[in-house]
Order: C-alpha cells, then sequence, then structure tokens
C-alpha cells in the first residue's frame, strides 16, 4: 500500500514544473548570453522570479496536501486541490511572459492564494474537530 500516493503525485507535479520553469530560463540564458545573475534582462527577471515565487510558495501547498491526507486519507477533494494549485502555478509562469496570456499570471496568483487559503483552514478545521 503506498502512503501518502496524493502528496506524491503532487510532489511529483511540483518537481516536473520546477525543471519546465528552470528550463524557460535556461532559454533566455543562452540567447541572450547571460551567464550569472539577470543581466538587467527584464524577461529573464520575469521568468527568474516566476520560478522564485513557485519554490517560495510550493513547500507549505505540499506540507498542507500531506497533513490533510494523512488525516484525511483518500480525499477526492485533497487531489482536486492539488491538482488545481499546479495549473495554477503553470498560468502563472506563462502570465509572467506578459503579452496576450499575461492574464494567466493574476489567474494563476489566485488560485495559488485560494488554494492556501482552503488547504489552511482545511488542516484547521480537521485539528479543531480532532
Amino acid at each position: 500500500m503506498t502512503i501518502l500516493p496524493i502528496t506524491l503525485c503532487a510532489a511529483a507535479a511540483a518537481a516536473a514544473i520546477n525543471i519546465w520553469l528552470s528550463i524557460r530560463i535556461g532559454m533566455i540564458r543562452t540567447s541572450r548570453k547571460i551567464s550569472i545573475g539577470d543581466g538587467g534582462d527584464p524577461d529573464l527577471v520575469c521568468r527568474m522570479r516566476a520560478q522564485a515565487n513557485f519554490v517560495e510558495n510550493t513547500p507549505i501547498v505540499l506540507v498542507l496536501v500531506a497533513a490533510i491526507e494523512l488525516a484525511r486519507t483518500g480525499n477526492p477533494f485533497l487531489l482536486g486541490a492539488a491538482g488545481l494549485y499546479m495549473l495554477g502555478r503553470i498560468g502563472h509562469g506563462v502570465g509572467m511572459d506578459g503579452g496576450p496570456l499575461g492574464f494567466l499570471r493574476g489567474v494563476g496568483t489566485l488560485i495559488t492564494m485560494l488554494t492556501q487559503l482552503g488547504l489552511g483552514v482545511w488542516a484547521v478545521s480537521i485539528a479543531l474537530d480532532m
């Protein structure tokens, strides 16, 4: 029996998204010959911030998912929340490039905040129920 399958899937998705965000940074670094730092390039700064923002938010989401899964094993809503969070982070990453899909930055940010809030409230409600 696998322990914490939702958390495992969420962590795997997070790893894939982090790699994707890193590759997007590397593409700009390579094309603009910027090895270290941001070189003052606004596109590189945006992509670096997209990854940094991902790294800033994802650990707390994974901790909340794991804690809730331990307390409420097999809840399909938890899988949905984790999946929604990951989609929001992809949207945020794409949106940080601006252009016609720039609106996805705000959508991704909103999804991130609402998911964290929802998971936090859920975790507290479980703790108070015990």
